[in-house]
């Protein structure tokens, strides 16, 4: 009966301790409240999601618009945090950002490690190549092709070119350095980072950008596993931005007909 009575207890521990910890990890939100900061990764090297502004030093884009948002949302300040694509997930994950806004794409390996947003930004993955080279992708099915380390585009590499060689990189700037040397034949990214990328290349009528796409992005915020009074708010404030037009201003501020990497608005942001 003991042995009984002592297993029970023990159990009962155990629910209690399991309840204590689901509630200290669901008060992420008070506790950025608290804090009266939200601190968000984003890009300082990947335009126009975020980079750095020349004249003012600060990191610019579009993902630091909708981070700005966020942040006036949840009544607090907002601190950037740099990062790569390599790094934000254990940014996320090490508690050094509260949230990813950092063009990152929803996949189903991604999201059993953490929770995302609906998609704010819908893309594909093409790629950028010198100007005199052949205009299909199947062309480069045996290629040397750069891709940013940590991305969706350097696993899509592996599965629709299995036989290509794929050299990752840090971030996109090396990888049209790499392009630029020679060392790979053709760099692949998001279609709007390439035309930005392109758009403020000195020798970009060197290169061009491929019209077939290597496959579907759907962006969205990333937010810690099990946070779900955070990720409302997330998800509430980007249907809310949708719906009062700040979400396509700030599209058109970033892609819009007088950017250097124009793009038409092919999405909208929608409840799930």
């Amino acid at each position: 009966m003991a042995t009984h009575r002592k297993a029970y207890q023990k159990l009962a521990l155990g629910m209690v301790l399991l309840a204590a910890a689901t509630q200290v990890q669901a008060d992420q939100l008070a506790d950025i409240k608290a804090a009266g900061v939200v601190k968000v990764a984003t890009f300082d090297a990947n335009p126009p999601f975020g980079s750095i502004d020349a004249k003012t030093h600060q990191i610019v884009g579009y993902d630091v618009d909708f981070a700005n948002a966020l942040a006036k949302a949840l009544g607090v300040k907002l601190e950037l945090v740099a990062t790569n694509p390599a790094n934000r997930l254990p940014l996320l994950q090490s508690g050094k950002a509260d949230l990813i806004v950092a063009d990152i794409t929803i996949t189903p390996e991604r999201a059993q490690v953490i929770d995302f947003s609906t998609p704010y930004f819908v893309t594909g993955q093409q790629f950028l190549v010198p100007a005199k080279s052949p205009d299909k992708l199947d062309d480069y099915s045996r290629a040397r092709i750069g891709a940013v380390k940590g991305t969706t585009g350097e696993q899509a590499l592996h599965q629709r070119f299995p036989q290509s060689r794929v050299l990752a990189y840090d971030d996109i700037p090396l990888a049209l350095t790499a392009l630029r040397n020679g060392n790979v034949q053709a760099i692949t990214q998001d279609s709007t980072i390439l035309a930005g990328l392109l758009a403020q290349a000195p020798d970009k009528a060197n290169f061009k950008i491929l019209p077939d796409l290597l496959s579907k992005e759907e962006i969205g915020v990333g937010v810690k596993k099990g946070e779900t009074a955070l990720l409302k708010v997330v998800n509430d404030e980007l249907v809310n931005l949708e719906l009062n037009g700040q979400a396509a201003k700030i599209y058109d501020v970033w892609f819009g007909p007088h950017t250097p990497s124009p793009q038409p608005r092919a999405f909208t942001i929608e409840a799930q």
